[in-house]
C-alpha cells in the first residue's frame, strides 16, 4: 500500500485521506514502515497503519517476497536476520541491502514495526495493561512497548490510549475481541462456505451465531491451547452490502471506495496474551484479509466463461492455511473421496494423535462449537508409522503417503514456506510417494499461497465448469479452457468451487 508523507508534518497519510496538503510538499512510499524508517508517524486521522495488506501488494523479487512472509509468521521473534537469509539462499548483508532496496526498511525494522503496530491495536481496541500489550506483542516488556510507540508513532503509550475515544475498545468478557482489517471488497459468507464442507471436526467448525455465521478453530498458543472465532461485524455494515451490490453490477472500476475500512471480528479465547500477535497473522493468511481481489478481477472479469462468476462474486479470495501442515494433510487425506469423508478422516487423525483441548474450554462456556483437539505436528505423524493409524479407515497406501509427507516436513526435506515457483513446487512434490498432480496444485495454492495453481482434474472444477459451456469437459480440456485465466487460475478455480457449491444448494 503506497502512503504520502507530508515532509511539513512528519506524518504520513492513506492516498484517500481527507488531509490536502501542498504536493510540493510530499514524498511518496511504498509501503508504510518505509515511511516510518525516513521518520513519518502514521496520520491520526486516516490511520494508514491500521489498513490491510499494507506489504502485501509489493512488486518484489521472490526471495524477498519469501522472507516477508516468514517475518509475518514471526520468524524474526525467535531468530536472527542471518538465518532469515540463509533460509530464503542470500547472506546477511545482501539481504538487508535488498530489503532496502526493494522494501525501503530492513528485516529487523520490519518485524518491529510488525509488533509495534500490533500493540497500538490492542492500544486502541481493548483494555489490556500494557505489560499484557507488550507479550501479546513479543515486547520484552513496557519498557520495550514504550520505546517502540515513541519512535513509531511520536506519542507514549498512556497518550495513545488517551487518544482514542470512549466506548472505542472492545470488553474482554467472552474472550478478547479484535478487529482484523481486510481489504474492500471482502465477502466472508464465501469464505464460510468453502470452509464448512472442509472443516477438521474437533479442530475447526463452522456455527450459527446470533450476528451470522461463525468460523471457529483451535490453536497452540505459546504452549497453551486456545480458541479463535472470526464473525462478520455484527452491525452489517449497510454501506459495505450496497458496496458488494455495486461491484456484483459490473461496476468494479466505478464503484467509489466505501466510508472506511471493511473489518471481520477476532475473538480469541487463551489462557495468556502472550505473543497472540501470530494468531492474528494466522487469521489474516487463512481469510486472505491482506489479498487485493482487483488484479484478478480485472484479469478474469471479462472472459466469456468464468468472467460472469467473478462479476458476481467480487469479495471472494482464495482460502490459504492457518497451518501449512495440517492443510497438506487434509488434501493428502481428500485425495479420491468426498469432502465429507475427508473431513472425517481428518477428524479421527486429530482425535488420535492431536492434543485435548478440554481445559480450554471448562473457562469458555460460550465459544459456539466444540473443538476437542490441536491437530498433531509432522513429527507426531511422522513417528505414527503404519501401525499407528490402524482403525481409523485409511488404505495402506494414503497411511504411506501422510507418513511420508510428515517425515520430509519434520525432517527438513520439504520446506513448506518456500518461494520457488509454481513448477518448481508442483515439481517437488510430486517426488514424494503418494502425491500426483492433483495434491501438488491444490497445496501450492493454498500452502503456498500460488495464484496460478489449478488441480485440472477436480470433479468439483469440471462439474462446474460444464455448466457454464454446456457439454461434458475432460480433465485436459479444462485445463486448456483454463490457460486464458493465467496468471490468476487458482482465483478461477476459487470462483468454480463456490457456484459449483450454489448450484448444488438449489438443486436441493
Amino acid at each position: 500500500m503506497q502512503v504520502e508523507a507530508v515532509r511539513t508534518t512528519g506524518i504520513y497519510c492513506r492516498a484517500d485521506c481527507s488531509a490536502e496538503p501542498l504536493p510540493q510538499n510530499v514524498t511518496h512510499y511504498s509501503n508504510p514502515v518505509a515511511a516510518e524508517v525516513a521518520g513519518f508517524r502514521p496520520c491520526l486521522r486516516c490511520h494508514p497503519e491500521r489498513r490491510a495488506g499494507s506489504l502485501a501488494d509489493l512488486d518484489v523479487p521472490a526471495p524477498i517476497g519469501a522472507a516477508l512472509l516468514r517475518i509475518n509468521d514471526g520468524f524474526l521473534d525467535a531468530h536472527d536476520e542471518e538465518a532469515l537469509a540463509s533460509a530464503v539462499g542470500y547472506s546477511g548483508r545482501q539481504l538487508r541491502r535488498l530489503f532496502e532496496q526493494h522494501v525501503g526498511a530492513t528485516p529487523t525494522t520490519i518485524a518491529r514495526s510488525r509488533r509495534a503496530h500490533f500493540a497500538r491495536r490492542l492500544i486502541d481496541d481493548t483494555d489490556l495493561t500494557f505489560a499484557e500489550i507488550a507479550r501479546a506483542a513479543g515486547f520484552g516488556g513496557p519498557r520495550q512497548l514504550h520505546r517502540a510507540m515513541t519512535s513509531v508513532f511520536c506519542f507514549t503509550p498512556t497518550e495513545l490510549r488517551s487518544k482514542r475515544r470512549r466506548g472505542e475498545y472492545a470488553e474482554l468478557d467472552g474472550g478478547l475481541v479484535l478487529e482484523v482489517p481486510t481489504l474492500a471488497p471482502y465477502d466472508f459468507g464465501t469464505f464460510v462456505t468453502h470452509q464448512e464442507c472442509r472443516a477438521i471436526p474437533g479442530t475447526e467448525a463452522v456455527a450459527d451465531g446470533e450476528t451470522g455465521p461463525t468460523y471457529a478453530r483451535s490453536f497452540n498458543a505459546c504452549g497453551h491451547p486456545g480458541i479463535a472465532e472470526v464473525t462478520a461485524p455484527p452491525d452489517g455494515d449497510e454501506h459495505l452490502q450496497l458496496r458488494h451490490a455495486e461491484l456484483a453490477r459490473g461496476a468494479m472500476e466505478r464503484a467509489a471506495p466505501p466510508d472506511g475500512d471493511e473489518h471481520l471480528q477476532l475473538r480469541l479465547h487463551l489462557p495468556t496474551y502472550d505473543s497472540i500477535i501470530d494468531a492474528v497473522s494466522r487469521v489474516r493468511a487463512l481469510l486472505g484479509t491482506d489479498e487485493d481481489p482487483a488484479p484478478a478481477a480485472r484479469a478474469l472479469g471479462d472472459d466469456l466463461v468464468i468472467g460472469p462468476l467473478v462479476r458476481t462474486a467480487p469479495g471472494l479470495r482464495v482460502p490459504r492455511s492457518w497451518d501449512r501442515f495440517e492443510t497438506a494433510v487434509r488434501i493428502i487425506v481428500g485425495q479420491q473421496i468426498s469432502l465429507a469423508a475427508a473431513s472425517t478422516l481428518s477428524g479421527r487423525i486429530a482425535e488420535r494423535f492431536g492434543t485435548p483441548i478440554d481445559p480450554v474450554l471448562e473457562c469458555c462456556d460460550d465459544v459456539l462449537v466444540p473443538l476437542t483437539h490441536l491437530f498433531p505436528g509432522a513429527a507426531t505423524l511422522a513417528s505414527a508409522g503404519g501401525t499407528g493409524f490402524a482403525g481409523l479407515g485409511f488404505t495402506q497406501q494414503r497411511i504411506d503417503t501422510i507418513v511420508g509427507f510428515s517425515q520430509a516436513v519434520a525432517g527438513g526435506e520439504l520446506d513448506l514456506t518456500a518461494s520457488d515457483t509454481l513448477t518448481a513446487t508442483v515439481a517437488r512434490l510430486c517426488e514424494l510417494p503418494g502425491i500426483g498432480p492433483w495434491t501438488a496444485h491444490l497445496i501450492a495454492m493454498r500452502v503456498f499461497g500460488h495464484d496460478d495453481a489449478f488441480p485440472a482434474s477436480d470433479l468439483g472444477l469440471r462439474r462446474s465448469a460444464e455448466r457454464l459451456v454446456g457439454h461434458s469437459v475432460s480433465a485436459r480440456e479444462l485445463e486448456a479452457l483454463a490457460e486464458n485465466w493465467r496468471p490468476y487460475r487458482s482465483w478461477a478455480a476459487q470462483h468454480l468451487w463456490h457456484a459449483s457449491h450454489h448450484s448444488a444448494s438449489n438443486a436441493r
